[in-house]
C-alpha cells in the first residue's frame, strides 16, 4: 500500500472513530437523562403516597421509615452513575479532540475549519466554566440530583427524630435535618470533585 493509500485509510478510520465517539457521546446525554427521571419519578410517586398516608400518622411513620432510605440509595447510585457518565463523555471529547488535531494537518484550509477555537472542550473552554469551577460543578446534572437527594436524607432525619425523640426533644430535628442535608450534599461535591481530578490527572 502506497502512501496515499494508507494517508486515506487513515482518514476513513480517523471519520469512523469520530463518528463513534459522537454517537457514544450522545448516549452518555441520553442515559443521564433517563436516570435522572428514574429518580425524580421515584421520589415524586414516594411523596405523592406518603400525602395520602398522612392521616394515619402511623402508617406514615412507617412508609417513610421503609421507603425514604431506599430512595435515598438510589439516589446515591444515580449520583455515582451520573458522575461516570458525565466522565465518560469527557472521554470521548478528549478523543474528538484529538481527532480534530489530526484533521487541521490536511492542508491551510483545513487548519482553519478545525481551528481548536471552533471546537468544543477540552480544545476550547467550556461555556459551564465561564462563572468559574465552583459553579461549573454545581451545575452538573449529578449535583442537582445529588442536592435533591440531600434534602431527601435531611426529611428522613427529621422524620427519626420525631419518632425516637421525646416530644420535648423534637426541635433538634430541624437543626439536625439542615446538618445532614448539608454534610450529604458536601460529601458529594467532595466526591465529584475528587473523580473529575482524577480524570483530568489521567489525561
Amino acid at each position: 500500500m502506497d502512501e496515499d493509500s494508507q494517508r486515506n485509510a487513515l482518514i476513513s478510520a480517523l471519520t469512523t472513530e469520530h463518528f463513534v465517539l459522537q454517537t457514544a457521546a450522545s448516549a452518555t446525554i441520553a442515559e443521564a437523562g433517563a436516570r435522572s427521571t428514574l429518580y425524580v419519578m421515584a421520589l415524586s410517586s414516594t411523596l405523592i403516597a406518603m400525602g395520602f398516608l398522612s392521616a394515619s400518622h402511623e402508617l406514615f411513620v412507617l412508609f417513610g421509615a421503609i421507603v425514604l432510605p431506599v430512595v435515598y440509595l438510589l439516589g446515591m447510585i444515580t449520583v455515582m452513575r451520573l458522575v461516570d457518565t458525565a466522565i465518560e463523555n469527557m472521554q470521548y471529547l478528549t478523543g474528538i479532540a484529538r481527532i480534530r488535531s489530526f484533521y487541521r494537518t490536511l492542508g491551510p484550509e483545513a487548519a482553519v475549519q478545525f481551528s481548536p477555537e471552533s471546537g468544543r472542550w477540552p480544545e476550547a473552554k467550556a461555556p459551564s466554566l465561564f462563572l468559574g469551577t465552583l459553579l461549573a460543578f454545581m451545575g452538573t446534572t449529578a449535583a442537582l440530583i445529588a442536592l435533591v437527594n440531600s434534602i431527601v436524607a435531611g426529611g428522613a432525619a427529621a422524620m427519626l427524630t420525631g419518632v425516637i425523640a421525646a416530644p420535648e426533644y423534637r426541635w433538634i430535628g430541624l437543626p439536625l435535618a439542615i446538618c445532614v442535608a448539608l454534610l450529604s450534599a458536601l460529601a458529594f461535591f467532595v466526591y465529584q470533585r475528587w473523580r473529575f481530578e482524577a480524570f483530568e490527572n489521567a489525561n
